[in-house]
């Protein structure tokens, strides 16, 4: 009666210790390695913001010096940089051009990968590789020609003359177009079936079930457009219409600059990118690894 536990028993201990037995060194010293570059490359990554932070709280001459430590000039730089700039109508420049330019991005670039996708030709693929082979061209030879048509159009110094060229972005395009490849083919079948038009199947059906893409893509479009430096440089031409990034890059072109206001400026430049990042985080993740729900 008592031999089958002692047998059992004699035959979980062997493994027991298998399984606590110290792992390989070499495949320590490799974990351990990766763990090294890891925590150098997140140092690299995080401390210009966090000396960006710490410099908002000193002055001018103590961030030449080279002071590393928390600073009592954090009120000081405040009210000069307030009292230097109308930071409300600046703040609101790049808001609304970021935002406005985000939502026709997400709208147009979504819908031309969702029809890249799901209609069938025999020119698609050619009009495609052509989009992407646009990629190649560097926006500096397109300024001139851009700046003419803006010009021709009586846009120059206008919201819309900095938005407009961002609203078909090729590489939101091909995100997109990616991304529909795992949408489902068989719920689009049935929107078909019970009678939805092909907008209202994007609309309702397809929209929903991509929200990690949108997520994704609406977090690199509004990072891209909220940092949108050499376009609004050329065709925002008075300082009532200038964003916060050609306000900042002003600010270190004077001739003594006081570092201290334009790190606080710059901090404060950098609330809004880091507020839709970590709203939006979980489904960017989910947006980067192509999950669709």
């Amino acid at each position: 009666m008592n031999v089958a536990p002692m047998t059992a028993a004699a035959t979980v201990r062997p493994i027991a210790r298998r399984t606590v037995a110290p792992g390989n060194p070499w495949a320590l010293a490799r974990r351990a390695l990766v763990y090294l570059l890891l925590s150098i490359a997140a140092f690299v990554s995080v401390f210009p913001f966090v000396w960006m932070m710490i410099g908002a709280t000193n002055s001018s001459a103590d961030i030449i010096k080279g002071k590393a430590s928390i600073g009592t000039a954090l009120i000081t730089n405040a009210t000069t940089f307030f009292t230097q700039i109308d930071a409300i109508r600046i703040f609101w420049n790049s808001a609304v051009i970021a935002g406005v330019a985000t939502v026709l991005t997400l709208v147009v670039s979504s819908l031309a990968g969702y029809g890249f996708e799901m209609f069938r030709s025999r020119v698609r693929e050619r009009i495609f590789a052509l989009l992407l082979l646009m990629l190649s061209i560097p926006f500096a030879a397109m300024m001139v020609p851009l700046f003419v048509m803006f010009a021709q159009a009586r846009l120059v110094n206008t919201f819309a003359a900095v938005i407009l060229p961002t609203v078909a972005s090729i590489f939101i395009i091909f995100y997109f177009r990616q991304a529909t490849k795992a949408f489902p083919s068989e719920l689009r079948d049935a929107a078909k079936i019970d009678g939805l038009k092909e907008w209202q199947i994007f609309f309702y059906v397809y929209m929903p079930v991509m929200r990690s893409t949108y997520a994704a893509a609406t977090i690199i479009v509004f990072m891209t457009n909220w940092n949108n430096y050499l376009w609004p440089l050329i065709i925002l031409q008075t300082a009532e219409n200038k964003t916060i990034t050609l306000i900042i890059s002003a600010l270190t072109s004077a001739y003594t600059p006081d570092y201290g206001m334009i790190l606080f400026g710059t901090v404060l430049a950098t609330l809004p990118t880091l507020f839709i990042f970590f709203l939006l985080q979980r489904r960017f993740v989910e947006g980067m690894l192509g999950a669709v729900k």
